[in-house]
């Protein structure tokens, strides 16, 4: 009956939609600091450190790879795979953007608590942990992201801790291999890592002691597509402290999946929540923005 083949069809619907629900996970910090560089090659941009992305590619695989998301990504090749992969094997060109922009503006990170939304490679967040940000927590859909990409990079980062965020376009870069990690742990004291869908994670922050509240949230290429908006809305609501700031970094349209900066911003205007401001628009190649988000009663 047709009553039957619409409850079917919800079924489906609500089955589809929790499996899709990647629970939170808190990821440690080895001792063995070694161990996290251990046969990862090094490249530089804007004179951070960072995993080479290709290498990760050919090379993860077994245990390190428990998601499958890197042979996934490789066979379908496709930088996103909903529900399963959502793109942290790519630094994307608005992290730059974004970097770029906190730089410009001299925001300032010293003793703020930041979130790096989404971080993938996790270039934000090293930013505002080199700008003396009091904590700094990285979260990406993935966990292997986590694993083999995001923890790597902030562990190499935090080896050469000695440059400020001002010297990043002139220093000179490391060397390719990283074969010793002796790290810094007071700047890895300041750091978690988190995997999992918005929601969970934002509860999962939420039930932690102190209840966290960040400052400052960064995130970059996140809204690419609208199913994602009201969780993506309900994380920040949760987490952003009261006179906080976002800087949201995105492309004005994404082809394909139809999200955008625009109708992100359409959505907050009807939850009426938070305010936006548009504090830079970028016009070479693709049109892109960075947004800033705050609460409407914030200062």
């Amino acid at each position: 009956s047709p009553k039957v083949a619409a409850a079917k069809h919800q079924d489906e619907a609500a089955l589809k939609k929790n499996l899709c629900v990647k629970a939170a996970k808190e990821h440690s910090i080895p001792q063995d600091l070694n161990k996290v560089l251990e046969n990862k090659v090094m490249e530089t941009v804007l004179g951070l450190s960072h995993v080479k992305l290709s290498v990760v590619e050919r090379t993860c695989s077994g245990d390190a790879d428990s998601e499958g998301i890197v042979s996934k990504s490789v066979s379908s090749h496709s930088d996103l795979i909903p529900g399963v992969y959502e793109g942290g094997l790519k630094i994307w060109e608005c992290t730059f953007d974004l970097m770029d922009y906190l730089a410009e503006a001299e925001i300032e990170f010293t003793n703020k608590t930041v979130l790096d939304l989404g971080c993938g490679a996790g270039l934000l967040g090293i930013v505002a942990l080199q700008g003396e940000a009091a904590r700094v927590h990285f979260q990406d859909y993935n966990s292997t992201v986590i694993d083999e990409i995001t923890l790597p990079n902030v562990v190499a980062n935090c080896i050469s801790e000695g440059r400020s965020g001002k010297d990043r376009k002139t220093s000179n870069p490391p060397s390719k291999r990283l074969r010793k990690a002796e790290g810094s742990p007071d700047v890895l004291s300041r750091c978690r890592f988190f995997s999992g869908e918005w929601s969970q994670v934002s509860q999962l922050l939420s039930n932690s002691k102190p209840c966290s509240k960040y400052d400052i949230i960064l995130t970059s290429e996140t809204i690419y597509n609208p199913d994602y908006y009201s969780a993506l809305h309900d994380t920040l609501a949760q987490l952003l402290d009261r006179n906080g700031r976002v800087y949201l970094a995105s492309k004005v349209h994404y082809f394909g999946v139809g999200g955008g900066v625009y109708l992100f911003e359409k959505f907050i205007e009807d939850k009426n929540v938070f305010r936006t401001s548009m504090v830079k628009t970028i016009d070479q190649g693709l049109q892109r923005c960075i947004m800033e988000i705050a609460f409407k009663n914030s200062c």
